[in-house]
């Protein structure tokens, strides 16, 4: 039997009726996805022209499935583009056609067709073994068995990437993330309470163009999408700095877009590209609708306090900063300035008409 020649990701767009002109602009975006320059934009094309579909494993343990929810609001690219152009799901829960013995079956066929070349994606934690079983096995055999051959793991979102709500306190099922199963394989970490839609396609992207994991941070996240706080990029920033906060959700502060640290606002300590790159094709994102951010991209966030009354330290203090005291400091330092140029103009007036009786005008 003749073995088919595999599509390039180019090949396959252009088989599904896609033009050369949709096929740039869908690399330009995953370019700017990904935080590369327009001029390195052509990586990316000659990527997606040489390269073939990563066949992808999709595993999903105690979660709430809203990982994959996100994943397939994806607009630019589309969700249809990363799943039916630039990738082959070989197997997932949620996304795949097929079910129960013939969906397992294409699982372990990847496994023996595709060694050391497939991603593995993981979306939420890994309970006991007498909590969840899938096909029979415990999830911890099954996470196990799918990690031995693959190239390297994503983790979408919070649970697969630190426990999330599953390992909350008291932690009944003894949920803990892929991290403490998988040691010997490369592990990139995406999390989010879900992670935003952009944020994982641009993961992907990064692997069929570049062919490796993204340059990551001390947490293991990728550093394009975790490389700023909330805080840094924030619509509301400016309000924090003039010391303007929303005392309560229904007060006029509120209503006229005033800082939400005082109703317990993590931006300060949150890395994520949510002001960058926001949900929903770039719509809005919590703090810009006016809800304050619960820092759902960070280690134990559920765990750390109540969301709406916790005020979170500013990175580089020691202390936690009292927000009724910002105001009066920027406003003590806004009164010196007015009076150091006071001063500043005074003398200089002096000197002019000092100079001008010294010349007899």
């Amino acid at each position: 039997m003749l073995e088919t020649k595999q599509k390039t990701i180019y090949e396959e767009a252009l088989s599904r009726g896609i033009s050369r002109r949709d096929f740039l602009k869908m690399c330009t975006a995953l370019a700017a996805t990904m935080g590369l320059s327009f001029k390195n934009s052509d990586k990316v094309v000659h990527a997606m022209e040489t390269n073939k579909r990563v066949p992808v494993i999709w595993l999903e343990f105690q979660s709430c499935s809203g990982c994959s929810e996100s994943f397939i609001r994806s607009t630019h690219p589309k969700a249809e583009s990363v799943l039916l152009d630039m990738i082959s799901l070989e197997y997932s829960e949620v996304l795949s056609a097929a079910a129960g013995h013939q969906v397992e079956e294409a699982k372990h066929n990847t496994f023996k067709q595709y060694p050391g070349e497939y991603v593995l994606v993981v979306e939420g934690s890994i309970p006991g073994d007498e909590f969840t079983t899938v096909s029979g096995k415990p999830a911890r055999a099954v996470l196990e068995e799918a990690a031995k051959n693959c190239k390297f793991v994503i983790t979408y979102g919070s649970c697969a990437s630190w426990g999330g709500l599953p390992a909350a306190k008291p932690n009944p099922t003894g949920a803990v993330p892929v991290t403490d199963v998988v040691k010997d394989k490369p592990v990139v970490l995406v999390p989010g309470c879900p992670p935003i839609a952009e944020v994982m396609t641009g993961v992907i992207a990064h692997v069929i163009t570049f062919g490796a994991v993204p340059e990551l941070d001390r947490f293991g996240r990728p550093k394009a999408f975790y490389r700023h706080r909330i805080h840094d990029k924030c619509n509301r920033r400016a309000y924090f700095d003039s010391g303007l906060f929303a005392e309560s959700f229904d007060d006029v502060g509120a209503k006229q877009g005033y800082c939400l640290y005082k109703l317990g606002c993590a931006g300060p300590t949150t890395y994520s590209a949510c002001p960058e790159m926001r949900w929903n094709g770039g719509t809005s994102y919590p703090i810009q609708s006016g809800n304050p951010c619960i820092g759902c991209t960070e280690k134990n966030f559920w765990d750390n306090g109540p969301f709406f009354a916790r005020r979170a330290k500013i990175m580089g203090t020691q202390t936690t900063i009292n927000p009724d005291k910002v105001g009066l400091a920027v406003a003590g330092a806004a009164v010196a300035g007015v009076a150091a140029h006071a001063g500043i103009t005074a003398a200089m007036k002096k000197k002019e008409k000092n100079g001008s009786e010294e010349r007899g005008e």
